[in-house]
């Protein structure tokens, strides 16, 4: 798996294509579990969280059933816990979910990439 973070309209989604052309995208903000877990990539992860949690689903057990399902996807998810504290609890807690989501993912990945200004930076590689 490879886990690609960075803020948002930083060219994560770009910079993912460019090193992955061969990837089957789907997008986070529209796609199933069922989707997400035979694709090649995914971008805007962090919608997929959103949704997710929205429809009162547990994400924290997504990373184990990534990795059991589809070892090899390629993850674009924005970094969120930057900036004010939302007054929203569904705001805060999607925040947290992502935040430890992500950290879950990147403990597994064999890369994690941050891209900021479209430049990729590799910050693990195992």
């Amino acid at each position: 798996m490879e886990l690609i973070v960075g803020g948002a309209y930083q060219g994560k989604q770009a910079y993912a294509r460019e090193k992955f052309p061969q990837a089957a995208w789907v997008d986070g903000a529209a796609c199933t579990l069922e989707e997400l877990l035979g694709a090649g990539g995914v971008y805007r992860f962090h919608d997929f969280l959103d949704r997710q949690m929205r429809q009162g689903e547990d994400v924290q057990a997504l990373p184990g059933l990534i990795m059991a399902k589809n070892p090899d996807l390629v993850i674009v998810s924005d970094e969120v816990g930057y900036g004010v504290v939302p007054v929203d609890a569904h705001e805060r807690a999607f925040r947290e979910a992502v935040g430890r989501v992500c950290c879950a993912l990147a403990a597994e990945a064999r890369r994690v990439h941050r891209v900021v200004c479209g430049v990729g930076t590799v910050i693990r590689d195992v």
